[in-house]
Formats: structure tokens, C-alpha cells, sequence
């Protein structure tokens, strides 16, 4: 089992997992974030601390969301590691409450 980012993450990017990750799994893209499913060691200390609800382990994962499995691995492998805590995107409050945002994930 591994952990999974989901919608809710997309144009918010709240970091507040990333401080409490202890191995460094998360990786950050321009407008989402991704845990490398390779490098996650299955804790769940980065669930409680994500203010918009994004993360949840791959086995629980809402149905509607399931792509955001396979896209969490894909994205991992080629973003670069986030390991400190920045500040949100200026708009994250009004995406918080956003849904079916994927169309607006930034890949590169």
C-alpha cells in the first residue's frame, strides 16, 4: 500500500505533508503534488495534516479518482523532491472547494 494525492491537491498545494513526511516522498509539480509510490513507507502521518483532504491511501482512494493512482507514480518520475513546507498557491482557497479540476493539472 502506498499513498495517493488527489484532485483536491490541484491548484491549492498545500504543503503541509511534505514537513511531516519522514522519507521525503512527496514531489512537487507547478500546480500539484505527488507521492512517489516507490518511496512512500505507507505511515499516513501526511493524511491529517492536508487541509483540503487530498491524500489517501491507494486502497481507499474515492471512486472517481482511482486515474490519480497511476498518475502519482507517472508524475514522481519526473518531478524533483519537495522536502520543506512553502506557502500555497494564491488562489488556494478558491480551488479548495473546486471539483473535476483535473483538466487543469500543469505537467510540466
Amino acid at each position: 500500500m502506498t499513498y495517493v494525492v488527489t484532485e483536491a491537491c490541484i491548484n491549492c498545494k498545500h504543503t503541509d505533508c511534505v514537513e511531516v513526511c519522514p522519507v521525503d516522498a512527496f514531489h512537487e509539480g507547478a500546480n500539484f503534488l505527488v507521492i512517489h509510490p516507490d518511496e512512500c513507507i505507507d505511515c499516513g502521518v501526511c493524511v491529517p495534516e492536508c487541509p483540503v483532504e487530498a491524500i489517501y491511501a491507494d486502497a481507499d482512494v474515492p471512486a472517481g479518482l482511482q486515474q490519480y493512482v497511476e498518475l502519482n507514480a507517472e508524475l514522481a518520475k519526473d518531478w524533483l523532491p519537495i522536502t520543506r513546507k512553502v506557502d500555497p498557491l494564491p488562489e488556494a482557497k478558491h480551488w479548495a472547494d473546486v471539483r473535476d479540476k483535473l483538466q487543469q493539472l500543469k505537467r510540466a
